[in-house]
This record gives C-alpha cells, sequence and structure tokens, in this order.
C-alpha cells in the first residue's frame, strides 16, 4: 500500500516519538499507545513499521495488539464510544448503557457506522470502578452513567466539536 502526504506525517510523528526514547527495550507497549494516539488503530503496516523500528520481530508486536483489549486493528469512527463492561460497571447498568448506544447510533458493540463518524466498543475494565458505570468518548471520561443519560452524553460530544 503507497503511502500519502498524510501517512508521511503520521509515521514522522511516531518515528520522533520512538526517536526520543532513551531506549527501546522494553518500549512496544508505550510506542503502540502513541502509534493508535496517532494513527487511532495499528493496521499490519503500523505493526510493521513499529517492529522495524524497535528491532523485533513483527510477531511479537502483533501478538501484544492481539491480547490487550485496548488495542485496535480496526479503524474508528470520528466519535469513540467506549463503555466499560467490567464486573462493578455490569452490575450498575452498563449493558443497558451499551444498548441505548447501540439504538441511538444505529450500530453495534464493535462496529463502525458506515459514514465513518461513530464506533463503539465494549471494554473489559477501565480502572474508575467507582465511577460505575462508565463510558469514554474520544478520551472524556463520563461517570455513573445510566441509559437515560446516554442521549445527553451525544449531545455533549457532538456540542464539543461544534464549538
Amino acid at each position: 500500500m503507497a503511502q500519502t502526504n498524510s501517512d508521511t506525517t503520521l509515521y514522522a510523528k511516531l518515528d520522533e516519538f520512538i526517536d526520543s526514547l532513551q531506549t527501546k527495550q522494553g518500549a512496544l507497549i508505550p510506542v503502540l499507545h502513541k502509534a493508535q494516539e496517532i494513527f487511532s488503530y495499528l493496521p499490519k503496516e503500523v505493526q510493521n513499521h513499529v517492529a522495524h523500528k524497535l528491532e523485533i520481530p513483527s510477531s511479537k508486536v502483533y501478538g501484544v495488539v492481539t491480547f490487550y483489549s485496548y488495542f485496535t486493528m480496526t479503524k474508528k469512527g470520528k466519535y469513540r464510544v467506549s463503555v466499560c463492561m467490567g464486573t462493578p460497571c455490569f452490575v450498575r447498568g452498563a449493558d443497558k448503557v451499551l444498548a441505548k448506544f447501540e439504538s441511538e447510533l444505529k450500530i453495534k458493540a464493535g462496529t463502525t457506522s458506515e459514514d465513518g463518524m461513530y464506533s463503539i466498543d465494549a471494554l473489559r475494565c477501565v480502572g474508575a470502578c467507582g465511577l460505575a458505570p462508565v463510558v469514554i468518548v474520544n478520551g472524556k471520561v463520563y461517570g455513573r452513567i445510566q441509559d437515560n443519560d446516554v442521549e445527553g452524553v451525544i449531545k455533549d460530544f457532538l456540542a464539543e466539536v461544534e464549538a
């Protein structure tokens, strides 16, 4: 796959981050976090690039990407909705919150809308149990969300972009 100018800029940002590291040893997970922040997902080409830059086998990169639920190899929407389904969140109604997001955005968890605007993911745990149920939209955390709060959350994140 040929790189576009935009891709070249994104790879340059990733390379700048990798080159700034004191050591490459043990840096795979932070580099993957940065790569996903830059590209919004980790396709095979990005994984191979990371492997080359860190001088490790591509299979090791792939193993880490597929092991941790945070990492994704699927392109996500402009608005990335993540609903925590860990035990405290689930017990407090996260399943209903997830169902409401699916209904409102007209897509299922694990998918992206055809127009590329929205994606929904169900996560195992986000480590914010005291705020259960938790929803994260493009990095912004919403705590103690109930299904009747979903429409307001959607209006909130749409309004932030328009402002």
